[in-house]
Parts: C-alpha cells; sequence; structure tokens
C-alpha cells in the first residue's frame, strides 16, 4: 500500500476510533478492543490500524496494554499543550499570538482571583512581594523571575481552576525559556515592586477594576508588541 494512502487511512480510521469513544461514552480503563479487532471490523490493513493507533496514543486516547488489548485512556491536556507550545512557537508570529494568548488569559482570569482568594493564598502572594523586594536589592534578578512566575502563578491558582493555572504556568514558562535574564535600574526595581504590591493588595481588598488595571500594567507588552507589528506590516 501505498503511504500517502496508508496515511490517509490511518486518519479516517483515528477519527473513527475517536468518535465511537466519545459517543459510546467509554470510561477510562474500558478495554476497547485489539488490533486484529480494528482490522477486521474496519476492513483495514495491520499497518494501518498500527499507525492509527500510534496517533491516538500519542494524544493520550488510547493505550496497549498487554493479554488486554487497547484500553480507553483520558488525554492529559496539560502535558500535551508542555509538550506542543514549544514546538509551535517557532516564529516571532506565533510568539506574538502566544503572548497576546496570555494576555487575554491573565486579565481573563483576575475576576475569579479576586473573588476566590483565600486568606491563605493571600498571605502567601504577600510573601512573594516580599521575598522579591530582597532579591531585587541584591540585583539577583534570576531569582526575582523565579518569584514573578510564582507570584502570577498563585494568582491564577486563586481561580480554582486547573486548566486556567494550568495553562497559565506554561505559558508563563515558556516565555521564561525564551527571554533573556537582564540587569534593571532602580527605576525598574521600584516599579516591579510597586506593581506586584498594589496588585496583592487589591486582590486583598476585592478591588476588581484596580486589579484589571495593575494586571493590564504588567502585560500590556505582549499585546504592544503585535499591534506594533501589524501597524508595520
Amino acid at each position: 500500500m501505498a503511504e500517502p494512502l496508508q496515511n490517509s487511512m490511518a486518519t479516517v480510521l483515528a477519527e473513527k476510533i475517536r468518535h465511537r469513544i466519545v459517543e459510546e461514552q467509554l470510561p477510562e480503563g474500558h478495554v476497547f478492543m485489539t488490533e486484529g479487532q480494528l482490522a477486521e471490523e474496519y476492513q483495514v490493513s495491520r499497518p494501518v490500524v498500527r499507525e492509527a493507533v500510534s496517533r491516538l496514543r500519542a494524544l493520550g486516547i488510547l493505550d496497549v496494554r498487554q493479554r488486554k488489548g487497547l484500553v480507553v485512556q483520558r488525554p492529559d491536556l496539560m502535558q500535551l499543550l508542555s509538550d506542543s507550545i514549544p514546538l509551535l512557537s517557532v516564529s516571532r508570529q506565533e510568539q506574538r499570538e502566544l503572548g497576546m494568548l496570555r494576555y487575554v488569559l491573565e486579565i481573563g482570569a483576575i475576576e475569579l482571583a479576586v473573588k476566590y482568594a483565600t486568606e491563605d493564598q493571600l498571605d502567601r502572594l504577600d510573601q512573594i512581594v516580599a521575598e522579591m523586594e530582597q532579591y531585587l536589592e541584591r540585583d539577583d534578578w534570576e531569582q526575582e523571575v523565579e518569584l514573578d512566575l510564582a507570584f502570577h502563578s498563585l494568582v491564577l491558582e486563586m481561580t480554582n481552576s486547573v486548566y486556567v493555572a494550568g495553562m497559565q504556568q506554561i505559558l508563563a514558562k515558556y516565555f521564561q525559556s525564551i527571554s533573556e535574564v537582564g540587569q534593571s535600574d532602580s527605576g525598574q526595581k521600584t516599579r516591579i515592586i510597586w506593581e506586584h504590591s498594589e496588585l496583592a493588595a487589591a486582590i486583598r481588598s476585592r478591588n476588581l477594576e484596580h486589579a484589571r488595571v495593575l494586571i493590564r500594567m504588567q502585560f500590556q507588552s505582549l499585546v504592544s508588541e503585535g499591534e506594533g507589528n501589524k501597524k508595520g506590516a
């Protein structure tokens, strides 16, 4: 069988299997069938079945168990995104798109953070700000970057959404990995501490509008860069 045709048939078969799992609401751990049974039921060759199963395994939809066959799995969305985003963002345009996605995520989540933040989370946020101030005074910029990530991860944790918090961490770590760690002057240090301290205070006082203004200030550059490139196009 020609390779393009085999790939096409594998794509169709993978979609049929995925649709069947969804349609029949098969639970995690359900023994689906063997590769031989798939080949017989869908009238395709073993190589086509193996290729289709390989794709579904990569997505975390199926797993192969010895003496059982194919077992239904539940995909780990955060793991899929974590593995995929660095590969998707090879161009400047894709990086800008991811930056805008992070901006929308942070802005949209602040309302839930203000609403659901617990006293323990608020205390932890204040502690992070205090640590940021200490490390900036020592010019420990790398540690400050780590604390900034911890600060915003905690803000997104306040939403009580595993997906929101997980997505933010993936995007934040990605941008951290491609950014160059530099030094900051005294004015920048003062601004960084003020922005984070004010945001922590706004969340504690449940002041949503002030929190929105502050979070926009911190992430405006992600949108400004994209808008500037569009105007220049």
